[in-house]
């Protein structure tokens, strides 16, 4: 029997476009192949999101070929679109193949306990720093009634909780006839019976309208938590990112979202170093942060990526520069996030575990509706579990709890 691994890189849609792929292959008689094991085929799903993701997915590539020499490889994913010749080159890729925007969809998620439902992708935005509207093309949604026939068939295999996800999920429903719109997708897919959770993935700061933040505070389904990426708290260094909001706007729409949910969790991204970046736009964005008190922060440099407008920009910030306020940042959102999570001191939470601390046996890990990673110690078997615990500690990586009876 022919042997086939996966390798998927970069975003929840990405991972939703493997796990489509991988039911294609296993339909078709291929076997998966342990992680330590060599297979015979590897199918890769890169990214180009940053410089660095370029490089994980040649290195991915590499690693492929000096696995088993004589494998056959597959690429797919957003590399493929702009740099199909240099990977053409690479050691034994056979194939390359553009991804279609909606594949044949799934009916499980491999080695998870939340599985990613993929309702859109593409982007209309142009964010002059970004790469992805090139190689994802434009907005496109899928069909309500195709998604919850999706959502329900993942809730019957024993998924309870379900991630939608898109490359700009905010805009979905973009071009469908009949017309369709978030607020209303989730409203449906808060009626299937037994699907327990319903969380959003990232969402721009423009798409969190007052009705989408009505139908959160409204819903005992839909997870408290809104990833929303604020890339600077500079409004001059915003114009220039072609971001479609301020930093006052910013900070004004987590503050409704907090008005209707106190304990609403917020997380961001932020980019540092955008060509023109100075101290003082920079101290803006670690005030904003301060202000905002996100619950995480994914802090990246900025990465010029080809063909986009940001690329030709002058006033690069040196790396040293960049790297100090990285810290600087990283700082200030660890600061933030304890915070967060003392909140929680005290109070029961409702956690869907995963599985077992890895070398602890009994430490179940799981995730409370606002994302925070949770810890028990049991010796029950609570995998895929949705269970109450009582908070009695707060650690860096994980709040300690105990489970109520």
């Amino acid at each position: 029997m022919k042997t086939v691994k996966f390798l998927s890189l970069g975003c929840k849609v990405n991972q939703y476009d493997t796990q489509s792929i991988r039911e294609r292959f296993l339909s078709r008689g291929f076997e998966e192949s342990a992680d330590a094991e060599a297979a015979d085929v590897y199918v890769v799903n890169t990214c180009t999101v940053t410089l660095s993701a370029d490089r994980k997915s040649k290195s991915a590539l590499k690693r492929c070929a000096r696995e088993n020499p004589a494998s056959k490889i597959i690429v797919t994913g957003c590399l493929v679109k702009k740099d199909a010749e240099t990977l053409r080159a690479l050691k034994n890729v056979h194939f390359i193949v553009s991804k279609d925007f909606f594949p044949d969809g799934i009916t499980s998620f491999s080695g998870r306990t939340r599985a990613f439902l993929k309702v859109q992708d593409g982007c209309d935005n142009r964010c002059s720093y970004c790469k992805v509207p090139l190689v994802r093309g434009a907005s496109r949604s899928r069909p309500p009634q195709e998604i919850l026939k999706e959502a329900s068939t993942l809730v019957k295999n024993g998924f309870k909780e379900i991630v939608l996800t898109g490359i700009c999920l905010g805009s979905y429903g973009k071009g469908l006839y009949p017309k369709a719109e978030l607020c209303g997708l989730l409203a449906s897919l808060e009626s299937i019976e037994g699907l327990l959770r319903i969380r959003l993935s990232s969402i721009e700061a423009g798409d969190v309208s007052p009705a989408l933040i009505e139908r959160i505070a409204s819903s005992k389904k839909i997870c408290r938590h809104l990833h929303i990426p604020m890339q600077s708290g500079d409004d001059e260094i915003l114009r220039k990112m072609n971001r479609r909001y301020s930093a006052a706007g910013y900070l004004d729409l987590v503050r409704m979202a907090r008005c209707l949910m106190p304990d609403i969790a917020v997380s961001t991204d932020i980019m540092v170093g955008f060509p023109g970046e100075e101290e003082r736009h920079f101290n803006n964005t670690l005030e904003l942060i301060r202000l905002v008190q996100p619950m995480r922060v994914h802090i990246f440099p900025f990465s010029p990526r080809p063909h986009t407008q940001a690329c030709g920009l002058a006033g690069r910030v040196d790396t040293l520069a960049i790297e100090k306020r990285i810290r600087l940042i990283q700082a200030v959102a660890k600061a933030a996030a304890r915070a967060y999570k003392k909140k929680s001191l005290g109070k029961e939470a409702l956690v869907l575990f995963e599985e077992e601390r890895k070398g602890s046996p009994g430490i179940w890990e799981g995730r409370t509706e606002d994302y925070l990673n949770t810890c028990v110690k049991t010796g029950l078997f609570l995998q895929n579990t949705l269970a109450r615990v009582k908070i009695k500690e707060v650690k860096d990586d994980c709040l300690i709890a105990t489970l109520v009876k």
